[in-house]
């Protein structure tokens, strides 16, 4: 294991800790006002929870080196908790929902509000430190479960700040119904967040291609390292956690010997490994009339 790949498991050990944490300030608050919007909030950061312990299981099994089992590594297993992660947010947004439609029909005033409010703003304070810290450590280990809880933890922040105001708006306005109205919002948000978490991870799992930007990139670099060759086709591209695999065909001229157009492939991968850190690049090599009888094209 490497020293990124460590650090990316004290976070996420840290990650669950701290879930813990905020949740308990949240149901803290939540028992002390009876407001049903802190309450979905509260839900929130049990599904932060459980998507944090998700995450920490899933880096486990993925830094674990290619085996003969698993000769293209052990990445993938970060989608699966990305997915779950995803899945858990929708049942919160359905229970969210279920319980400001309950409250709009009877609206309460809250209990003890000053005290649970400031139990929120810290809450939302003490999670947005921490999701910035773990969108920086995913984007430097390229994981997708550390990058998917960082996003849901942001959101979560924006939720909780859309709870403080609404919140204290009820409280001043004396607007009890505006409780389960930001219920319903906080419910609506995740809901979205988790519909993509789940596309994105999916797409990962069934080898989507790398994003457009990325794949041109690639084209262009290959493009600019083509010396001693003719051209490049049958470019595929796909990501696996935080590797991406590119592949494609290489035209070299019929006569050219093994040791030249080894020369050239060796090329083209320090070049790619350089524009896309991590990427393993898998190239055939192939004569000019071998590509001409089969029409490729670069």
């Amino acid at each position: 294991m490497n020293s990124l790949d460590a650090r990316s498991l004290a976070y996420a050990r840290w990650n669950v800790v701290v879930g813990l944490v905020i949740f308990a300030l949240k149901w803290l608050a939540w028992r002390l006002t009876g407001s049903v919007a802190i309450y979905s909030d509260a839900l929130e950061s049990i599904v932060n929870i459980a998507a944090a312990a998700g995450a920490l299981a899933a880096l486990a099994v993925a830094v674990r080196p290619a085996d003969d089992t698993h000769p293209y590594g052990h990445s993938k297993a970060e989608y699966f908790a990305a997915v779950a992660e995803g899945t858990l947010i929708l049942f919160a947004a359905f229970e969210m929902l279920r319980a400001a439609r309950e409250r709009l029909l009877d609206p309460q005033p809250f209990a003890q509000p000053e005290l649970g409010l400031a139990l929120v703003a810290l809450s939302g304070a003490a999670t947005a430190g921490w999701a910035l810290l773990l969108r920086a450590q995913g984007r430097r280990a390229r994981s997708p479960a550390l990058l998917a809880d960082a996003a849901h933890l942001f959101t979560d922040v924006a939720s909780t700040a859309g709870v403080l105001l609404g919140a204290t708006l009820a409280w001043h306005s004396g607007w009890w119904w505006l409780d389960p109205l930001i219920a319903a919002g906080v419910a609506l948000n995740i809901l979205i967040v988790g519909l993509g978490l789940v596309r994105r991870s999916v797409g990962g799992l069934m080898d989507e291609a790398l994003p457009p930007d990325q794949v041109e990139r690639i084209r262009k670099t290959i493009a600019d390292n083509l010396d001693g060759a003719i051209e490049f086709h049958a470019l595929r591209t796909r990501a696996s956690g935080p590797c991406a695999f590119v592949e494609f065909h290489l035209v070299v001229p019929a006569k050219m010997t093994v040791e030249e157009a080894h020369a050239i492939t060796e090329r083209l991968e320090r070049a790619l490994a350089s524009a896309l850190p991590g990427a393993e690049t898998i190239i055939h090599v192939e004569p000019e009339s071998e590509a001409r009888n089969q029409g490729g094209q670069g």
